[in-house]
């Protein structure tokens, strides 16, 4: 596996899809995105209908409810396997009118910039950063992507999750010495990052910040049976109480963050 190229999961698509979204770990992700939509983001009017981008969306499993609600949904992955697993998770559901894009974000991105693509009310970017090569020229491109007034919803690995991970389990984190590098098979991402850093780097662009979560703060973290035991209710709505509270929320697995699309000087909507 290469750490030059971004991480495509043709080979690993049903593995990756299970692991991420499958079970309790998926649920928490899924509780606490849902929970930071339905606080920090506006209200749109009955019957607005927004253009949405899912980009390296996968199986779609966040984004498919918005078009089951109407909105205009663009589903777009390197992965063709991954899209397939999206189109079947669609036709499960009944739901119909996604546009699917074979192809990264990067290259959408472009189109944009060239006019040949129209920027979107929401972006979606989950799970995505954490496996492509080039982190801040990524970065530097989500704004092309969004409308003025629009927003960013963008999930990433946490490098101080994973560090507390391998403490607690009596190593030496190699990624303190620069030396780590998970297997090919691994489903650990390649490329962990430091929430500071994405904060600073997004914070130089023409977004506002309007929320900020960790996910799976501390269920990781349970290396005890009495841990592992504890009801899921119970463990489910302790994560969604911490989630967004210092030093708990520096220590999610993953950390979440809402934007807002802001005009650039001297650009007019």
């Amino acid at each position: 596996m290469s750490l030059d190229t971004d991480r495509n999961f043709d080979d690993l698509a049903p593995r990756f899809a299970r692991n991420v979204y499958g079970g309790l770990k998926g649920e928490i992700r899924l509780s606490v995105l849902r929970r930071d939509f339905a606080e920090c983001l506006p209200q749109t009017p009955r019957g607005t209908v927004l253009r949405i981008l899912d980009a390296g969306g996968g199986q779609g499993q966040f984004s498919l409810p918005f078009a089951a609600d109407g909105h205009e949904l663009t589903l777009c992955d390197i992965s063709e396997e991954m899209l397939q697993l999206a189109r079947d998770a669609a036709e499960t559901a009944g739901v119909a009118g996604i546009r699917y894009v074979h192809g990264s974000v990067q290259d959408l991105a472009r189109e944009v910039r060239e006019g040949r693509e129209a920027p979107y009310d929401l972006l979606i970017c989950h799970s995505v950063l954490e496996w492509v090569a080039d982190q801040a020229g990524l970065l530097g491109l989500l704004s092309d992507l969004v409308l003025p007034g629009g927003h960013l919803s963008l999930s990433f690995y946490n490098r101080h999750g994973l560090i507390m991970k391998n403490l607690l389990r009596g190593r030496r984190p190699p990624i303190l010495d620069g030396a780590f590098k998970p297997s090919a098979g691994s489903l650990t991402p390649t490329r962990p990052l430091d929430p500071a850093w994405v904060l600073q780097t997004l914070g130089q662009g023409p977004w506002e910040l309007l929320c900020h979560s960790g996910i799976r703060v501390f269920h990781d973290f349970l290396l005890t049976p009495e841990g592992r035991a504890m009801p899921q209710d119970r463990l489910l709505a302790l994560e969604l109480e911490l989630s967004r509270q210092e030093p708990y929320r520096s220590l999610g697995r993953y950390q979440h963050v809402l934007l807002k699309r802001l005009l650039r000087p001297g650009q007019t909507e």
